[in-house]
């Protein structure tokens, strides 16, 4: 138990090394997220024995609420954050009533059709930016530093794989 907080704190200082290229950290923040969106997948298939393809479709409507909350009201991105898990939530709800019922692969095939039909609908819609997106969405910033560089999105990013595992990690022994 004493070498998990000892790996934490050293992980925490790996992108502060001197001389350490900034590619490297950058590549270590993709993986960072992408380990995320693994213990999600583990979580899913592994677990709850269900093959989706859709769970981009859940971070998108995250993403839009989040970034429409920051550019047109001016909310914070940290505000706009649990707004943005409370948007995915809510729209999961009838999305899921629906494909839930479905199993095998028409559960995959649903989950595909799913995500394919919501791209095109956001890609298509001014709102949203068409394909473009929502531009001008200001930084995330913690104790006054933006998270544009990469060695404070470093933090942040592995902070949430951290918390990811240790959720994961209590619900499979709940």
């Amino acid at each position: 138990m004493i070498r998990t907080p000892l790996i934490l704190a050293a992980c925490a200082l790996l992108p502060w090394l001197p001389g350490l290229p900034p590619y490297w950290v950058t590549l270590a923040d993709y993986t960072g997220v992408a380990a995320i969106v693994a213990i999600g997948l583990v979580v899913l298939t592994g677990i709850g024995g269900m093959t989706s393809f859709g769970q981009a479709s859940f971070v998108g409507f995250g993403a839009y609420a989040s970034a429409i909350l920051a550019t047109s009201y001016g909310l914070s991105p940290w505000l706009g954050l649990p707004v943005a898990l409370a948007i995915s939530g809510l729209a999961a709800l009838p999305i899921g009533a629906i494909t839930l019922r479905l199993s095998g692969h028409y559960l995959a095939l649903a989950t595909i059709a799913w995500s394919v039909a919501l791209y095109y609908t956001f890609a298509n819609l001014d709102f949203f930016g068409r394909n473009d997106g929502i531009s001008g969405i200001p930084p995330l910033t913690l104790a006054g530093h933006e998270l544009r560089d990469s060695r404070w999105s470093f933090t942040v990013i592995w902070l949430a794989v951290a918390l990811a595992v240790l959720a994961t990690r209590n619900l499979l022994d709940s």
